[in-house]
């Protein structure tokens, strides 16, 4: 992976047992000064969240891994890593799941399903660091043994489809997809790339769905996205709207449909 300054990052993993997260464990690494590249895996997260401060449940059994970058692209080609991380998690899963294991996709932005159930969430927090430089934290869960049973949404484990694969051996797959991922994502410059890929393995392109934000819903038709990975809706009046966040609902899949939740 080549960022902003195009030096090459050394990734390494660095396995633990029992944290409060694995992002804050590595966001608290990172202000001690500890480089881009370096992987946490725990056998559980006793304080494991998920995006807009939703819980999220780290049992034993689970992946819980997160990876640590600094000034990964300039803050204008930034917003378009969570689809790069969303195939490498993709792609990852798919490389243990049999043959007749399910339908594997990616809901929007970043949500991987199996069936059209939930099996794993991605969270990416970052901030400044003291020197100056920008810490960022990808978040990835993976409903390995177990999963939730979660109000909103419907969710599965690897498990449930035939690939009885431990954490571990399903860690060694996403260090290696997630590495080549961001050589190809490379600081931003190959979005058009990531988005062919991120668009071959999508789920609910051409049909309705529901766009909730904090204050209203918005229905139309899932037409893709743009070139920068935003939503692009269209309307039942023949208008278009963008969208860079907000929880996406498949109406017609399901009574309850799958709701987006980025995991940490």
């Amino acid at each position: 992976m080549s960022g902003p300054s195009a030096k090459k990052i050394e990734f390494r993993h660095l396995p633990l047992g029992d944290v409060g997260s694995t992002i804050a464990e590595l966001m608290e690494r990172a202000r001690k000064g500890e480089e881009a590249g370096l992987w946490v895996t725990a056998e559980r997260q006793l304080a494991g969240r998920g995006r807009r401060g939703r819980t999220w449940s780290s049992e034993p059994g689970n992946l819980y891994s997160s990876l640590l970058l600094i000034d990964p692209a300039e803050p204008h080609l930034l917003g378009s890593l969570p689809l790069a991380v969303a195939v490498a998690v993709h792609d990852a899963i798919a490389a243990v799941l049999p043959p007749l294991g399910g339908h594997i996709s990616i809901k929007w932005p970043n949500d991987v399903l199996i069936d059209g159930a939930k099996t794993s969430g991605i969270l990416i927090e970052s901030e400044f660091l003291p020197d100056g430089r920008q810490a960022v934290v990808i978040g990835c869960g993976i409903n390995v043994a177990h999963h939730p049973n979660a109000e909103g949404y419907a969710s599965t484990c690897l498990h449930e489809h035939g690939a009885h694969v431990s954490p571990e051996e399903l860690f060694a797959h996403l260090f290696k997809t997630m590495e080549r991922m961001l050589d190809i994502w490379d600081g931003g410059r190959g979005i058009a790339a990531i988005r062919d890929r991120w668009l071959d393995r999508a789920s609910g392109i051409g049909g309705q769905i529901v766009v909730r934000l904090p204050d209203s819903e918005i229905h139309g038709l899932f037409a893709g996205i743009d070139g920068d990975g935003r939503l692009l809706l269209a309307l039942p009046d023949g208008g278009h709207r963008t969208f860079a966040a907000g929880d996406v609902f498949f109406p017609a899949a399901s009574a309850a449909p799958n709701q987006i939740q980025d995991n940490a």
